[in-house]
């Protein structure tokens, strides 16, 4: 029986995604190639991997054992891949980060800065909070940047969770009106993340929580336009302190809220993906 690296991801990132038409959209892929690809690695296996359950498909009790151990599978490759590069036992090979928007230029970009290993190439990926655990388990990143408020627990006992930073929740407002407390923004517009995003659900709660709905007139997935929004006198925003760049003219006001900022990498990781936690770990 000859398994086939490529089909063992797809059916690690189906027990991940939970869907074949996820798994296309991770691979670029349209569904009926992930559903014949799943098939071939069936037949190659000669064991049923996958029931259908209405309109959907899950997986065996065969699948999903081989699903699970796929992944380390998959990672003893990397290693092994990594190991033949490298040279004078360098890390080397490709080590994929994934991070939220506001974690890549003051933590993922300042630790790749500081690494001096020629043969290690890393790819930053940005990854919203809540999709980055499921990229982290399905094997389309090595490490991610995350925070508290998304990591499940109990963590799942492959997956190592390492604490990195904490950052203040803030509110912003124009340089000319500034807002001492949530209360006093109870009439002004408000400039929101996209629906259904970490920022957005989080400053919907601390509104209401303050007593009153928001009067949301922008929503952007880019904290850069939020900032020239506020900047502007248009808006008043939440946003966590990590986003506030020095080179707008805002005014920020911390909030009593704090989210945990963590990194997490799965067990056993080759020493490539170490020497990248290592560097997120380690203050620059």
């Amino acid at each position: 029986m000859t398994l086939n690296p490529w089909r063992l991801k797809l059916l690690s990132q189906l027990d991940a995604l939970g869907t074949v038409r996820a798994v296309a959209q991770a691979a670029n892929l349209s569904a009926s190639s992930v559903s014949q690809q799943l098939a071939v690695l069936e037949s190659e296996t000669r064991t049923q991997l996958l029931e259908r359950t209405g309109r959907r498909v899950r997986l065996t009790s065969a699948g999903l054992i081989l699903a699970r151990r796929a992944r380390s599978i998959l990672d003893q490759m990397d290693a092994v891949e990594a190991e033949l590069r490298g040279l004078n036992e360098e890390p080397s090979g490709r080590v994929r980060l994934g991070g939220f928007q506001s974690s890549i230029h003051t933590l993922a970009v300042p630790a790749i800065q500081h690494l001096n290993h020629p043969h290690l190439d890393v790819e930053i990926v940005e990854l919203e909070p809540h999709a980055s655990m499921p990229a982290l388990l399905s094997g389309e990143v090595d490490v991610i940047i995350t925070t508290t408020d998304f990591v499940e627990l109990p963590v799942p006992p492959d997956i190592d969770v390492v604490p990195l930073a904490e950052d203040p929740i803030v509110l912003l407002s124009p340089p000319g009106q500034p807002k001492a407390e949530l209360k006093a923004c109870k009439d002004e517009p408000w400039a929101f993340d996209m629906p259904g995003s970490y920022m957005a659900k989080l400053a919907t709660r601390l509104c209401r929580e303050a007593g009153f709905e928001p009067r949301i007139v922008s929503r952007f997935s880019n904290y850069m336009l939020t900032l020239q929004h506020v900047e502007a006198g248009l808006a008043v925003a939440v946003l966590p302190a990590l986003a506030v760049d020095p080179r707008f003219d805002v005014v920020a006001k911390e909030l009593p809220v704090t989210r945990k900022i963590t990194a997490a990498v799965r067990r056993d990781s080759r020493a490539a993906i170490t020497v990248v936690l290592h560097a997120l770990h380690t203050p620059q």
